[in-house]
């Protein structure tokens, strides 16, 4: 049950999106009754590379927290309690007197390959032991390596390491901390002993003081101050609940608990997750703690997703002038008029290397099989099997542990489009289910709404279970078609990875 509440009462959710933030407000049902998004940019000054300037979350925050509330018809001294998400693995190093050192380095960021492989040769059993994932270059570890070597200064003048959230909670409170989830996604936590593990700050040389105190993801973790007050439009003293890393936030929005139910997500990065009563540890899969006390999420995940979508939408749909929404709209309209397999062309979406089940970031996205029969819908329709085909990869991971997945809830930016979904279902041969609750911000809210008191628990936060939308049935014809493709997409990417490998020596 609720906490009978005020009707006006209600709590906001945070998102540090890859492109965009997103601010949710939902009402003391658990409804969201009001958002907006801003954008900011990422940087690449080199192939793989992928920073943000954290200032640029602070300007969207101040952005979209008044609009938010203006769309929901809420006051400041209406919201109870305020909580944040983003993506796990992105680091911001602050220095003496609270300055950021450098751009953030995001967990798309490939260029600590060489140092995740040394780690997992070096240290594989250990790592996997002590964190239950693998060093790969999404992690936090080898990014800090990296910097150990390549920018020492920067390195030594780091006197606080904050995640992404909590980066811009300490904007926000100025209090310090992080949650059990995102210190997981570290690679330096210590699951069994839940705290920060020395022996593997040093492979990297970090000095462990730099890293932030634990919490649970609805512990209070501080209150709006003035100043941040003055510019975010918020009330002074505002609770702020502590916050998780985004597929967290967004599975357990959805309403999946442990049972054997899935969860694909459809954001910049695809993933698929199960959450369970414990972890699966194994090198190819990813385990994180869950939102809910008690319970864990295992996924596995595919590096390009939404992004090379939207990569595709700006690089040849887009020009001066359109409006973004629309051309994703036309170009799901085209890819709807396409039959599926796209009349034999073939995407893989390698933009920035891949996770599972490869985890080589050195692999490079192509469209193979180009005829002059093919016109711009068979390339999105393309991309959306690409982006399949690459789920299909990862859920190879989890059936390799003897995991199954009967049936998913479809989540992301992604899941708004039904062609897509449609394709999801056909390719993975499972029933996909479009939840009322697909983002991360929505997600968030509930837990700042459970941090604040105004639901009893996350479970009755959210209610028994997200309403379904849609739902969506693999189709038997369609499914065998795809077999016999994805057959062929397995082959072509193990005929072209020495080639993706020699292309590498050509990069800026």
């Amino acid at each position: 049950m609720r906490e009978v509440a005020d009707t006006r009462s209600c709590v906001v959710g945070v998102d540090i999106g890859a492109t965009s933030m997103k601010t949710s407000v939902v009402d003391a049902a658990g409804r969201r009754c009001g958002s907006a998004a801003c954008g900011y940019p990422t940087s690449s000054p080199h192939q793989g590379w992928t920073e943000q300037d954290p200032e640029d979350w602070w300007r969207a925050l101040c952005d979209t927290l008044p609009r938010a509330l203006a769309a929901a018809g809420r006051r400041a001294h209406d919201v109870r309690a305020l909580a944040i998400c983003a993506g796990a693995h992105t680091a911001v190093l602050i220095a003496q007197h609270g300055r950021t050192v450098r751009p953030a380095i995001l967990w798309s960021d490939q260029r600590s390959g060489a140092e995740a492989r040394e780690l997992d040769e070096g240290h594989g059993e250990e790592i996997l032991r002590v964190t239950m994932n693998r060093s790969t270059a999404t992690w936090t570890l080898p990014q800090l390596l990296w910097l150990v070597r390549h920018e020492p200064a920067n390195a030594q003048r780091t006197k606080r390491l904050a995640l992404a959230k909590d980066w811009l909670r300490l904007r926000l409170c100025g209090e310090w901390h992080t949650d059990v989830t995102d210190a997981c996604g570290t690679l330096m936590w210590d699951h069994e002993q839940s705290r920060w593990s020395d022996s593997l700050c040093a492979l990297a040389g970090w000095d462990p003081a730099t890293l932030p105190p634990l919490l649970q993801p609805t512990d209070l973790a501080g209150q709006i101050s003035s100043a941040a007050a003055r510019e975010c439009g918020l009330k002074a003293g505002t609770p702020i609940v502590c916050g998780t890393s985004d597929t967290s936030a967004e599975v357990y929005g959805a309403g999946v608990d442990a049972g054997g139910e899935g969860v694909v997500k459809l954001a910049t990065a695809a993933t698929m997750s199960l959450v369970d009563t414990q972890p699966h540890v194994h090198p190819t899969l990813i385990n994180y703690p869950f939102a809910i006390p008690g319970l864990w999420y295992t996924l596995t995940a595919t590096n390009s997703c939404a992004s090379a979508h939207r990569w595709l939408r700006d690089r040849f749909f887009m020009r001066p002038g359109d409006d973004g929404v629309a051309i994703f709209a036309d170009m799901d309209r085209m890819a709807g008029e396409v039959t599926a397999g796209s009349n034999g062309l073939l995407f893989h979406p390698y933009l920035v290397g891949e996770r599972a089940p490869y985890w080589d970031p050195r692999l490079r996205a192509d469209f193979i099989g180009m005829t002059m029969r093919h016109d711009r819908g068979h390339f999105v329709r393309a991309l959306y099997e690409g982006i399949a085909f690459s789920l299909r990869d990862a859920l190879r991971d989890f059936q390799a542990q003897g995991l199954e997945i009967a049936q998913a809830q479809i989540i992301g930016g992604g899941a708004r489009s039904a062609v897509w979904r449609q394709v999801i279902a056909d390719v993975l041969g499972i029933r996909v289910e479009l939840p009322e609750r697909i983002d991360a911000a929505e997600g968030v809210a509930l837990l700042a709404g459970v941090g604040a008191g105004l639901f009893l628990d996350p479970r009755s936060a959210r209610g028994t279970h997200a309403e379904i939308l849609a739902a969506h049935e693999p189709d038997p014809s369609r499914t065998a078609l795809y077999d016999e493709l994805y057959a062929v997409y397995r082959h072509a990417k193990e005929r072209l990875t020495d080639i993706n490998h020699d292309l590498c020596a050509f990069d800026d």
